[in-house]
């Protein structure tokens, strides 16, 4: 357990997006890339996905969150968001460690997107087949 008004920082990642974390005991004031996090992301979705970890170790409203995102989309995104936040959370209170990996949210998502192949219009399509 850290002390009561260190910073932790934490990195999550998915696909091409990558969220730099830092979380300090608060009043549950989250900022994205300087910017408040319900301007930052406008569906409830990405909101609801991002805030997962905070919201199953019961601790929504105990910290303020600044992060910084970088590259991806906005889906890829909350899925990093969400990822160093769970990372920030389990190096504050190791406890939360067991709630957090059954959850699966400690688990960097390795699916990228795959390269097309020379040949071929994507990365899996071929061209359709002619026999005459």
């Amino acid at each position: 357990m850290t002390e009561a008004n260190e910073v932790i920082h934490a990195i999550g990642r998915r696909k091409t997006a990558s969220a730099r974390v830092h979380m300090k005991p608060g009043t549950g004031k989250i900022v994205v890339n300087k910017r408040e996090f319900e301007e930052y992301f406008p569906t409830m979705a990405e909101r609801g996905y991002a805030l997962q970890p905070l919201v199953i170790t019961g601790t929504k409203a105990d910290f303020d969150i600044y992060a910084l995102l970088d590259g991806g989309g906005i889906s890829g995104q909350a899925g990093a968001l969400r990822h160093g936040i769970a990372r920030a959370l389990e190096k504050y209170k190791p406890e939360f460690r067991a709630v957090l990996k059954g959850a699966g949210m400690l688990t960097r998502d390795g699916r990228e997107k795959e390269r097309k192949k020379p040949g071929r219009p994507g990365a899996r399509k071929r061209f359709q087949f002619s026999k005459r």
